[in-house]
């Protein structure tokens, strides 16, 4: 008999638990001393990528953010409007970007933030719209 209330108890717990669809988690791990950017979703890896982070001279930061906001055709204030689509914001003015200057990629070319080529940048913006900014993760490690 506890063994059927035990399962029933089981049972009514699992149905009213998040599903791991449901609260699906997207993480993007930039490793500034490979210049590669790995996608996971769900815990499983979907692409891995190059990327240019900060040149001499400038920084970008290490550590770990939630997407804070999202900006198709997104233009810098501070670097002569500088176009940066697919634009995922982590960090104040820190995003991960889509690049035109696609022969720098995988060497470190930015003014610190994280480019990529155009279209992984445009499938990244696009997984982080569809898992949402609170369960999309930017992890930069050096």
């Amino acid at each position: 008999m506890r063994t059927i209330l035990a399962a029933a108890a089981a049972s009514l717990l699992l149905q009213f638990s998040p599903v791991a669809a449901e609260a699906a988690t997207l993480v993007a791990k930039i490793s500034i001393d490979k210049q590669t950017m790995t996608v996971t979703e769900n815990g499983f890896v979907k692409y891995r990528w190059k990327v240019s982070t900060a040149r001499r001279g400038y920084v970008t930061p290490t550590g770990s953010w939630s997407a804070k906001w999202l900006s198709r055709d997104h233009r810098s204030r501070k670097y002569d409007n500088a176009p940066m689509p697919y634009a995922v914001f982590f960090n104040g003015g820190y995003a991960v970007h889509a690049t035109f200057d696609l022969k720098r990629l995988g060497t470190p070319a930015s003014h610190g933030c994280v480019r990529l080529h155009p279209d992984n940048a445009a499938q990244f913006f696009s997984l982080a719209r569809q898992a949402g900014l609170s369960n999309t993760r930017v992890v930069i490690t050096r």
